[in-house]
């Protein structure tokens, strides 16, 4: 009697357990997916979506591959941080500014820019005319009072944020004293004359000690040029430089950074794709070699198609992109968002290119601040209402969505890949590999129809749509 009474208590507790902590139903299953983003003529503007991974054996069509090939490391994209911009920024209230500048440096928040381009003293789009050493003699060297108002709020925001973003920095001008005439005698002003010899040793501490005071902030100087567009004697600020010039300078600069042990890269040229000859002197010059880290370029004047003839000579060298304008003159959405991404964005990359820098950060809506003599048509990658100085008051304008982008999937250190297989007419695509392992693909469509392509690895096909007319990034893990 006593074992039935326990077989009872036992199959009544097991009961009561049964029912007060049921068996949990299976998880559904999460299928991986890559991410997408898609900027259009249409109006897609960096609209995000997904798409589910599917098997290897799933792609039967339109169907590419790798090929095993690598080809160059990219360093980032972004905009040029130029005194304008800042004034711009420095302008909106705190909140706003922060808000703007996380979505265009966080890589969590906003779009991850990684690069941008610093003037190394003041430009055409700068408070005023100035460098860090207007007073004769090395000894005067010293922060300029407009960038410590300026320029620095701005960039110490911007680190905070990003604390890897890179910096390109560039001259417009040396210090006037430096100049001498075309013919030699001398030159007392900001546009036009030549660094005179005598001052070669004193300008390459100049650089040396701008170097050595941004990083002493905290700031990454990975590259300088030498001059901005040293063949443009017309500039509100600039310094004519031909490359015998530019050549006699680095046997002098290059050796300073070494004695101050500087990592800091320098590039040549930072001019129009239409002169080669300049860069490949310089780049090809064997003495020049410890001191040339590569070159950079403008696409004024020229085609992007110089850049093979650039990368065949000097294959060894960097190539950057850093600097082009959108204004009056040949602005259309449209227009310029195709057409610079084709040729200046997956036209560098394509080409063993490592960056891609693009002009003014921020300009207003009257293209100011600028300075007399300097471009008064020019639009920045974004715009601001003079009026009304909010996130409101922001235009994003085609080449903020050009460096979104890219942005967005490529992460600094990512790898250009080889592939093959499946192409169409008005398409172009370039694979890349990001150093966590995950996968990106740009992709550009200019023709009229939505073209279908299947991204293929050994472990997953990822079948993507690109709309008519549109830009799209992909990126996946596996």
């Amino acid at each position: 009697m006593k074992s039935v009474r326990s077989l009872l208590l036992t199959l009544a507790m097991t009961a009561c357990s049964s029912s007060s902590a049921p068996v949990p139903e299976p998880a559904p299953e999460v299928k991986p997916f890559a991410k997408v983003y898609t900027t259009s003529v249409a109006g897609a503007r960096m609209a995000p979506s997904q798409i589910t991974l599917g098997q290897p054996s799933d792609a039967h069509f339109y169907k590419v591959t790798l090929n095993g090939d690598c080809y160059q490391s990219v360093d980032g994209f972004g905009l040029a941080v130029t005194q304008a911009s800042c004034y711009n920024l420095l302008v909106m209230n705190a909140a706003d500014r922060t808000a703007f500048l996380e979505e265009m440096f966080s890589r969590e928040k906003g779009i991850g820019s990684s690069l941008i381009r610093v003037c190394i003293g003041g430009s055409d789009f700068s408070l005023d005319e100035f460098t860090w050493c207007d007073t004769p003699g090395m000894e005067n060297f010293a922060i300029h009072p407009l960038d410590q108002e300026y320029l620095f709020p701005v960039l110490d925001e911007i680190y905070r944020i990003n604390p890897d973003v890179k910096i390109i920095g560039s001259p417009w001008s040396c210090p006037r004293w430096m100049k001498m005439g075309e013919n030699g005698g001398f030159y007392d002003a900001w546009t036009g004359g030549r660094l005179n010899p005598e001052y070669y040793a004193d300008y390459a501490q100049y650089f040396v000690k701008w170097i050595q005071a941004m990083e002493g902030r905290g700031y990454t100087v990975s590259a300088v040029t030498l001059q901005n567009e040293p063949l443009h004697r017309g500039n509100s600020m600039s310094l004519y430089m031909p490359w015998e010039d530019q050549r006699d300078f680095l046997k002098v600069v290059g050796p300073a950074f070494k004695a101050a042990g500087l990592t800091t890269g320098i590039l040549v040229y930072d001019h129009n794709y239409d002169v080669t000859d300049y860069a490949l002197n310089l780049l090809k010059d064997s003495s020049l070699d410890d001191y040339v880290s590569g070159s950079a370029w403008h696409n004024y004047l020229g085609s992007v198609t110089a850049l093979d003839k650039v990368h065949a000579g000097a294959p060894d060298k960097g190539i950057y992109f850093t600097e082009a304008s959108i204004g009056n003159w040949n602005y259309s959405f449209d227009g310029c968002l195709i057409s610079d991404f084709r040729d200046i964005f997956l036209g560098t990359l394509s080409r063993h290119g490592k960056g891609v820098t693009l002009w003014n950060l921020m300009l207003d809506d009257e293209h100011k601040p600028y300075r007399p003599g300097g471009c008064d048509t020019c639009w920045g990658g974004v715009t601001i209402s003079h009026t009304d100085h909010s996130l409101k008051g922001i235009t994003r304008n085609s080449h903020y969505y050009n460096i979104a982008q890219c942005s967005k999937v490529l992460e600094p250190g990512a790898v250009r890949l080889g592939t093959s297989g499946y192409s169409a007419s008005g398409l172009t695509y370039l694979w890349f590999r990001n150093p966590d392992g995950s996968y990106a693909v740009l992709f550009l469509n200019e023709s009229n129809a939505q073209v279908q392509v299947n991204l293929v690895t050994d472990k997953v096909s990822v079948p993507c749509k690109v709309p008519a007319r549109s830009i799209q990034s992909v990126r996946w893990e596996e």
